[in-house]
Formats: structure tokens, C-alpha cells, sequence
């Protein structure tokens, strides 16, 4: 049994029965919708559903990060036990939650000096955070130390691929991401933007396409394209759906149909609350391990 924990914030948007399973801990990030404050719990709290059909009726979200404070009661216990941590937060492209952790680290180093505790900025988002850590979890079990799996993580870790495409604009809208008239022609048009998470941990958008068909090729050709062995790909594949599973689904169906050697069939989570407080319902999220992520 290692003697550390892998452990991440509830923004890798995995379901309790994955963290379990894989004995990975996690700190739940906090949101509020319409002035009420909720727990990021995995849908504990508030059903996934409702809480889509809540944003697509108009309501109002808020997000906040996991504070020092908070980090530093979560740590303690682990600690306390004898535990060295690694932490994997999420990206610092998009939250300054990397920043409260290591403060906390700083802190709690000072009190348990022959204790290890490593914090690793993801560069990633829901599910394709998750699928970093399915794989240091893979690592740990088979016998790798703290110290080289943390090596392990700041070498690889923009090789996990993450790329999203929306057939919903008004939260973009609504996020200042895009403006009014663009918001309006593009619904008009039928127009899904197709973005991916830079080097940086930033969600960048890289194209318009016309359709929701299309935008289901197109997600699926840049996962052959940038995918290690290319359509021999031999890892997991993620997917995460804000309340649009059946687009969810096209999407894993042609992700199983282009990669016959697919290590099992594609795992279909939770866009969870936090995440999905930004990209309203109607996003869909693909990930894969894949060459390097250069810009």
C-alpha cells in the first residue's frame, strides 16, 4: 500500500464510484444558483439535471475556489495519519485554486516537516483532469514512489488532450466570451464553436462549425489527428455532457467506431457544477492522451 494519497478538487468531475474505486480523494469547489450556496459534490447536493434545467431557465450561478483554510483543514488529516499528498489541482489557466493550495502546502510544511506534499497545476478541466488522474492512479498501484509520480505528472501532463464543442451560445453570451450579434447570427446559423485547452490551461476557441453533425466529425478527426498512434490509439478516452448526453453518445459512438484498439469503451461523465456554471448546458467535452500540447 503507498504510503501518500492522490488527490484532486471535484472539478475532475468523476462520480463518486470512479474516486472510490480508484481511491483517489478529492475537495469540493463551491457554487451558488440563484443567491443559494451548494457544495460542488458531484450532483449530491443538487441532481445534475435540475441544475442544468435551472441555467437553461435563466438562473443565475456563481462559482468560488477551494481557500487556504479549507485546504488546510483537508490536508491535516492526511498528515496527521503519516500520509504524504499529491494534490492535482485544477488548471491555474482558469482559477487561481493551484495559488491556495501551495499556500496551504507552505503552511503545513511548517508543522509537519518530514511530511511530502506536492501540488501539480493539471493544465486540465473536468473529466480530462479526471483522466490525468486515473492515470497516476494506475501508477501509484503499480508501485511508483511520490516523488517519481510527481516527476511523472509535471513531465506528461500536457499530453492529455481537451476539447470541447457547445451547441448552446447564450452562455457564452451571458460570460462575455462572444458578443450579442455574434451570439445571435451564429444561433441563426447553427453555429458550435470547437475550443481545446492550450498549453497554458486556457480554453481557446480554434473553429466555427456549421452543425451539429459536423462538429461531431470535426471533434472526433482532431482526436485522430492529435492522439498517440493515431487511429491505432490504445488509451482511455472521457467524455463530459452539460445535460446534452445524446450528443454526448454521437460522439462516443464514432470515437469507438475510428479506435479499434480503444482500451475499454468511452467513459461518459458529468460536465460537473462548477465547469459547467461557465459553459451552460449543451457542452460536450472529448479527452484522450495525445501528442504534446504546444500553444
Amino acid at each position: 500500500m503507498a504510503e501518500y494519497i492522490i488527490s484532486c478538487c471535484s472539478t475532475a468531475d468523476l462520480t463518486q464510484e470512479h474516486f472510490d474505486n480508484r481511491e483517489i480523494h478529492y475537495i469540493c469547489f463551491h457554487y451558488s444558483l440563484n443567491n443559494v450556496q451548494y457544495a460542488d459534490d458531484l450532483g449530491k447536493s443538487l441532481p445534475f439535471d435540475e441544475f442544468y434545467r435551472a441555467m437553461a431557465n435563466g438562473a443565475e450561478t456563481k462559482t468560488s475556489q477551494v481557500n487556504v483554510d479549507e485546504f488546510i483543514t483537508y490536508f491535516t488529516p492526511f498528515l496527521e495519519q503519516g500520509l504524504d499528498i499529491l494534490h492535482v489541482s485544477l488548471s491555474s489557466g482558469i482559477s487561481g485554486v493551484f495559488n491556495s493550495a501551495n499556500i496551504a502546502r507552505s503552511e503545513l510544511l511548517e508543522k509537519y516537516p518530514d511530511r511530502k506534499i506536492y501540488i501539480v497545476d493539471s493544465l486540465g478541466a473536468s473529466s480530462g483532469y479526471g483522466l490525468f488522474l486515473d492515470k497516476l492512479a494506475d501508477l501509484r498501484d503499480s508501485g511508483t514512489e511520490i516523488d517519481l509520480l510527481y516527476d511523472w505528472a509535471e513531465a506528461h501532463k500536457l499530453e492529455l488532450h481537451h476539447w470541447f464543442f457547445s451547441t448552446d451560445l447564450s452562455f457564452y453570451v451571458k460570460g462575455g466570451r462572444i458578443s450579442k450579434t455574434a451570439g445571435f447570427v451564429g444561433s441563426i446559423l447553427n453555429i458550435c464553436p470547437l475550443l481545446n485547452m492550450n498549453h497554458l490551461g486556457q480554453l481557446i476557441p480554434r473553429d466555427k462549425i456549421r452543425g451539429k453533425k459536423r462538429v461531431v466529425e470535426e471533434i472526433v478527426n482532431q482526436m485522430e489527428l492529435h492522439a498517440q498512434y493515431g487511429s491505432n490509439y490504445n488509451g482511455k478516452c472521457y467524455i463530459s455532457n452539460a445535460y446534452c448526453y445524446e450528443d454526448a453518445r454521437a460522439v462516443a459512438d464514432l470515437v469507438e467506431a475510428r479506435f479499434p484498439k480503444l482500451n475499454g469503451k468511452v467513459e461518459i461523465n458529468n460536465v460537473g457544477t462548477t465547469i459547467g456554471s461557465h459553459t451552460g448546458p449543451g457542452t460536450v467535452a472529448l479527452f484522450f492522451w495525445g501528442d504534446e500540447r504546444k500553444n
